[in-house]
């Protein structure tokens, strides 16, 4: 049974930019992802998502998203969202974890934060090393760390408030910066924007066709990476 944790913020926890409400297990990806991973393991025992039960299945995962979570920022406005600081008890919690994806930066471009390509990728390293530092992985060693680059934001005005003026055009610088500080540190890298795009309808988030594809992408990456 290998343990995999999915550690993001709101497009890990299913924001459905269309009304702000949370998408259910059937369409947030990491749940999709599971059922993708575990499809044909003990069929006859479902959990009551919907996937087999963990003494059963190939794959337990533990969903981790939070509205809001930074890589490692204080938030002066909305408080308590710092990834870094949030990350060794969820860590301990759920060990050992075979696995753990990363996937944080788009809140650490809201204006407040005055953001730059290299400190959002460089908050979002810190997050990999210090789970590579946490002696959470199997035998009390490393978990495999998969770091995702968040996909591009587009032109919308719903978040026109919060977010800095050159979001959009910042957003799109992230992904090298994200490959660089995955290789430094060593951990796996996915650039999400690679298989997902932004709802015009916020900006931010992800339409449930997203989450299907970005699903897709990610249980791909977990055959890769555990075998």
């Amino acid at each position: 049974m290998k343990t995999i944790l999915c550690y993001g913020d709101s497009n890990t926890y299913g924001y459905d930019p269309r009304d702000g409400s949370r998408y259910d297990h059937t369409v947030r990806w990491p749940a999709v992802m599971a059922k993708m991973l575990n499809a044909g393991a003990s069929p006859e025992a479902p959990s009551p998502g919907g996937g087999p039960r963990p003494e059963n299945g190939l794959f337990w995962v533990v969903e981790e998203g939070l509205n809001g979570r930074t890589t490692c920022l204080e938030d002066p406005i909305e408080g308590d969202k710092n990834g870094l600081r949030q990350l060794i008890p969820i860590l301990r919690s759920h060990r050992p974890l075979d696995l753990v994806i990363v996937m944080l930066g788009s809140n650490d471009l809201k204006r407040r934060f005055n953001p730059t390509p290299y400190d959002i990728s460089h908050g979002a390293q810190l997050v990999a090393k210090a789970i590579l530092a946490s002696e959470t992985g199997p035998q009390d060693g490393k978990p495999t760390v998969l770091m995702v680059c968040p996909p591009p934001l587009i032109e919308s005005p719903a978040f026109r408030q919060i977010l800095d003026p050159g979001a959009v055009e910042l957003s799109h610088k992230l992904s090298p910066c994200y490959a660089a500080c995955a290789r430094e540190c060593g951990a796996a890298f996915f650039d999400a924007g690679s298989v997902v795009t932004s709802s015009p309808a916020d900006g931010l988030h992800w339409e449930a066709e997203g989450h299907l594809a970005f699903a897709q992408a990610m249980a791909g990456q977990v055959r890769k990476l555990l075998g």
